[in-house]
C-alpha cells in the first residue's frame, strides 16, 4: 500500500555501516519503522541523516506492506524546518529526552491523530520560544491525555495523589505522593506552555520530573527510564 503522510521521527539506529532503521510516529498509521539503505554513503548523506534527527517533522511517501517488517520510504522531505531546536543546547536536550519518552510510550501501529497534532503544535511552540524550562514537564503530563492515564482532577482539593489509580485522595497510601509532592503536582496541572517559567525552582522541577517518570512507569508496561534523563537534569540545574 502506498501512503503519503506526515511523520515525526522518534528514533534512528545505525544498521551495519551505511544504513539506518528509523522509527516514526505517522499521522496516518501510528508507529512505523523504516529501513533507509545507504544513509551514510554518497554526496547527499549529510542531508539524508539530517532528516532523521529526533522529533523532526517529515512529509513522507512510503510503501507499507503491513506485515510487521520494516517499511520503505519512497520520498522524504522536511515538513516544517526547525529554526532553533537542533542548534540550542537546552532545546535539543529536551527533544532528545522527549523522543526517548515517546520511544518507550508508543508501541502500537495505531493511528492517534490527536496525539500527533498535539506534538506537532508543541514542537512548533518550542521552536519559537526561548523561555521553556517547564516545557518537558507540561508536555509529559499532556501526553498522558492521549495515552489514557491523565490524572482524574475531580477531587483536586484532596491532599494526596495516588499514583496507581491516578486520583486525589484524603488518605496517604503506599502508592501516594507526599503532601508536598502532591502540591507540586497540582501546580503542574495548572500550567500551560506560556505560563511563567519561574513557577518551579530547580529542585522542585526535578521532583516533578521524577513524579512524572514514576507515573509513566506505573501506567505503561515496559516503560524504561530515559538514558538522557541525567543530561536533562544537568542542563537545567
Amino acid at each position: 500500500m502506498q501512503v503519503k503522510t506526515k511523520a515525526i521521527v522518534i528514533s534512528s539506529l545505525k544498521f551495519q555501516e551505511k544504513s539506518l532503521i528509523v522509527k516514526c510516529f505517522t499521522l496516518s498509521h501510528g508507529l512505523k519503522s523504516y529501513f533507509v539503505r545507504d544513509a551514510f554513503s554518497g554526496r547527499k548523506s549529510n542531508q539524508k541523516i539530517a532528516y532523521f534527527q529526533p522529533l523532526t517533522l517529515l512529509e513522507i511517501e512510503a510503501v507499507h506492506k503491513n506485515k510487521g517488517t520494516l517499511e520503505n520510504f519512497k520520498e522524504i522531505k522536511i515538513a516544517a524546518p526547525f529554526h532553533s531546536i537542533h542548534s540550542d543546547i537546552y532545546k535539543s536536550t529536551i527533544v532528545m529526552f522527549i523522543s526517548e519518552i515517546l520511544h518507550h510510550s508508543i508501541h502500537e501501529e495505531e493511528k492517534n491523530e490527536p496525539l500527533f497534532t498535539f506534538l506537532e503544535t508543541a514542537l512548533d511552540w518550542l521552536d519559537n520560544h526561548d523561555e521553556m524550562a517547564n516545557f518537558h514537564l507540561i508536555l509529559l503530563l499532556e501526553i498522558t491525555k492521549y495515552l489514557g492515564f491523565y490524572p482524574d482532577i475531580s477531587d483536586m482539593d484532596m491532599p494526596f495523589f495516588e499514583m496507581t489509580e491516578g486520583v486525589f485522595t484524603p488518605f496517604h497510601a503506599l502508592s501516594s505522593l507526599t503532601e508536598h509532592e502532591t502540591n507540586l503536582f497540582k501546580k503542574l496541572i495548572g500550567l500551560k506552555f506560556e505560563t511563567d517559567q519561574k513557577t518551579f525552582h530547580v529542585i522542585e522541577r526535578q521532583i516533578v520530573l521524577k513524579i512524572l517518570i514514576d507515573y509513566y512507569s506505573v501506567h505503561l508496561d515496559g516503560f524504561k527510564k530515559p538514558k538522557s534523563l541525567e543530561v536533562l537534569k544537568e542542563v537545567f540545574s
